[in-house]
């Protein structure tokens, strides 16, 4: 039997779609919940703050941010112009939010950012190491970066125990690589791990790092750290 070839229409709006669940139960919880477990970040987002979040996609993250701490400014930076787009329309009536097309491994910001945020970007990207040192030059000292990324281990016999294991392999091989391969890039993928994911941010310049359950979410941490003062 002669396979059909893909419709690549349908495949991307599956693609979105299950995008959408995936990160659909945690944005709910990004304010009254995500928000909290960093020390301080809070107060500062209530002050006023400059706040990014690198690799936004279609926004929703800075949208329900900008809406919850109208003191502070948010911008969303995104590689994709047709996420920007959506982004834009997502957050209109929104005068404290605002997106721009970026490379992110190429990120530069007129003035430094005070908290930096990414959901489940840094394992895309084609050249991870790069973006991470952008952020943290980004970042004022004592700037905040959290981190939303799966909580697995880097070595595979640490995920054989894991129910969740074949599903994040198998995401990783059909998208996350995938994308990041196709560009030249390092192709980490979703199961980059924690050990990898600590040494990057180190590498990075980053400091200490704090690892979190995410609530709500049993696949991925919360990794908060600084850039040191």
């Amino acid at each position: 039997m002669t396979p059909r070839p893909l419709d690549e229409a349908k495949v991307e709006v599956f693609a979105g779609r299950l995008l959408e669940l995936y990160t659909g139960g945690m944005l709910t919880l990004l304010v009254d919940t995500y928000v909290p477990l960093v020390p301080g970040l809070a107060g500062r987002l209530a002050a006023g703050a400059r706040v990014a979040d690198v690799g936004c996609g279609t926004g929703h993250a800075i949208a329900l941010l900008a809406a919850a701490f109208p003191t502070s400014t948010f911008i969303g930076y995104d590689l994709a112009p047709d996420a920007i787009a959506r982004a834009r329309s997502e957050a209109a009536g929104l005068a404290n939010a605002r997106f721009e097309v970026r490379d992110a491994a190429r990120l530069e910001v007129e003035e430094p950012l005070d908290v930096v945020f990414t959901f489940d970007a840094i394992h895309d990207q084609a050249d991870p190491a790069a973006v991470l040192e952008r952020i943290h030059a980004a970042l004022v000292p004592g700037g905040l970066f959290v981190m939303v990324e799966p909580r697995a281990s880097s070595d595979l016999s640490g995920n054989l125990d894991s129910p969740l294991a074949p599903f994040l392999y198998g995401v990783s091989t059909l998208h996350c690589m995938t994308v990041s391969l196709a560009a030249g890039g390092a192709g980490l993928g979703a199961a980059w791990g924690e050990q990898v994911a600590l040494a990057m941010l180190a590498e990075a310049g980053f400091g200490e790092v704090t690892v979190h359950e995410a609530p709500g979410d049993p696949l991925n941490g919360v990794f908060v750290t600084s850039r040191p003062a």
